[in-house]
Parts: C-alpha cells; sequence; structure tokens
C-alpha cells in the first residue's frame, strides 16, 4: 500500500473537498392538482406526468 512521503497542507486538502456537499432535489409543483413533486417523476397524489395520466390511482372509498 502507497504511503504519503509529504504531508498534505490544510489548503490542498480543503481544495479537494470542495466539491462534497449535499444538493438539493428540485421541487416543482403539480400542473394538474398543484402538489409538491420531485422534478421528472409522477406525480405520487394525482399520478398526473407533464399533464397525460401515467399511473391509475385508486379511490378512498
Amino acid at each position: 500500500m502507497a504511503h504519503p512521503k509529504h504531508k498534505v497542507s490544510s489548503t490542498r486538502r480543503d481544495k479537494r473537498r470542495t466539491h462534497y456537499k449535499a444538493v438539493v432535489p428540485t421541487v416543482v409543483v403539480c400542473s394538474n392538482c398543484g402538489a409538491s413533486v420531485l422534478y421528472h417523476r409522477v406525480c405520487p397524489e394525482c399520478g398526473f406526468y407533464r399533464g397525460k395520466l401515467a399511473i391509475e390511482k385508486k379511490v378512498a372509498e
């Protein structure tokens, strides 16, 4: 296994770690029912995607 010959400075280490960050998911409003939906996903409330019915949702009795 390789061993470092020199200490990695805090500046160099931090420059490498600048890209380690959490990303916030893109949330949009459903055009059919107005619920919050993750982008490029079928609406879990009504089953519509891009204005068309994608999945049939069961009606609660």
